[in-house]
């Protein structure tokens, strides 16, 4: 009998080789299970193994890389880090040609993102370690490793939350209207995220459930993972956040979204992919009401930004028209206290051209920054 048995065995698998080794052998499929019992509502999804099946479960599928560090000749450099960097640059060179376009001045995205940068990283870090303080303040965990950046873990509703305080901050500086800004980096934000998410590629982490279809991720095993065949939900979601900009771009030149439309449009969109692609996820998260907490966010926030979109449509229509302040400003707030205009000279008609080439900026046909600006959506 236990021949036949064995012979048994290795026939089920060779006819379905991606059905649950777990499934199979023991005929009860994978459950669910508290990862930190003494943390009320926080559950973790155990699937079956398939990592150690061998030839059998050798499927196409997408290798994960042997480390997490890359090396630039002699300097280490994290592939996590490496991703979020790349990220931000693009979003910052995207975000200044469609300031540029509007009608802005080159520089000031960059100059706003100096702000929101830091403030987006600190706040995505503090949203993973208070929704995850678990992984850092349960006993047997080290808490310094919740300042170690480099190892993963960003949430991305602190890192927008924050990351607006900080642009709100730099936009104030500049004197420009902060959603004007938010629109023109909008999409620049959704490919900076999908070039973001390669970095949990590197990690090894945030996989979804197994399955067996070609694309699916090759995970090893590792602390805290079992080896075998995951959906890879990093991709799914970096291909929704490309869609995403896309969609903000088209609909932003179909519509002439203005007044922080196209960056609610973007929060939106992003939260309807964010919802389906979260639930695959087999992470440990916390669990109300049978959804995970960042599914509920994701309905949250997706229904402010549409409430947004429907009222701002109606109050604030179109778009606004971009002029940022002239020097004549600076030059204004440099000059001594009771030093008159009229007896600055040479100074003064320096002010006079600067406001000049300020009023002119709004007037599209004759100046030369606004001809550029109107030559420059076609390149957006």
């Amino acid at each position: 009998m236990a021949p036949e048995a064995g012979r048994a065995t290795r026939a089920t698998l060779t006819v379905s080789p991606v059905m649950s080794v777990h499934t199979v052998m023991t005929g009860t499929p994978a459950v669910t299970v508290p990862r930190y019992p003494e943390v009320a509502g926080r559950v973790a999804v155990r699937p079956a193994r398939q990592g150690s099946v061998g030839p059998a479960m050798d499927i196409a599928y997408i290798p994960s890389p042997s480390t997490g560090v890359i090396h630039l000749g002699p300097l280490p450099l994290r592939g996590y880090a490496f991703c979020i960097i790349i990220g931000v640059f693009v979003a910052v060179w995207y975000g200044n040609r469609r300031w540029v376009a509007r009608g802005g001045k080159a520089g000031t995205v960059a100059d706003i993102a100096v702000w929101a940068v830091p403030f987006g990283l600190v706040g995505g870090r503090l949203y993973h370690v208070i929704t995850d303080y678990q992984l850092y303040f349960s006993e047997g965990e080290n808490w310094v490793d919740a300042f170690k950046i480099w190892e993963g873990g960003l949430g991305i509703w602190g890192a927008i939350a924050l990351g607006a305080v900080g642009a709100w901050i730099g936009c104030r500086r500049r004197g420009i209207p902060l959603p004007a800004w938010a629109d023109a980096l909008a999409p620049g934000i959704a490919f900076a995220q999908a070039i973001g998410r390669w970095g949990n590629w590197f990690n090894q982490e945030l996989y979804g459930r197994e399955t067996d279809v070609p694309w699916a991720l090759r995970i090893t095993e590792g602390a805290n993972r079992e080896a075998g065949l995951y959906h890879p939900t990093f991709l799914y979601e970096s291909l929704w956040c490309i869609g995403v900009a896309l969609l903000v771009i088209w609909a932003d030149r179909r519509f002439k979204m203005g007044h922080g439309r196209a960056f609610a449009l973007y929060v939106a969109a992003y939260c309807a992919g964010r919802g389906w692609i979260e639930y695959m996820r087999v992470d440990e998260a916390h669990d109300i009401l049978g959804l995970r907490l960042n599914v509920w966010t994701s309905i949250v926030v997706f229904l402010l930004a549409v409430t947004y979109i429907v009222i701002s449509s109606r109050t604030r229509p179109g778009r606004e028209e971009i002029v940022e302040p002239a020097a004549v400003d600076r030059t204004k707030s440099d000059a001594a206290p009771g030093t008159s205009s009229s007896q600055d000279g040479p100074e003064d008609g320096a002010s006079e051209e600067d406001a000049g080439t300020a009023k002119s900026d709004a007037v599209p046909d004759t100046a030369p920054e606004s001809a550029d600006a109107a030559e420059s959506p076609g390149k957006a």
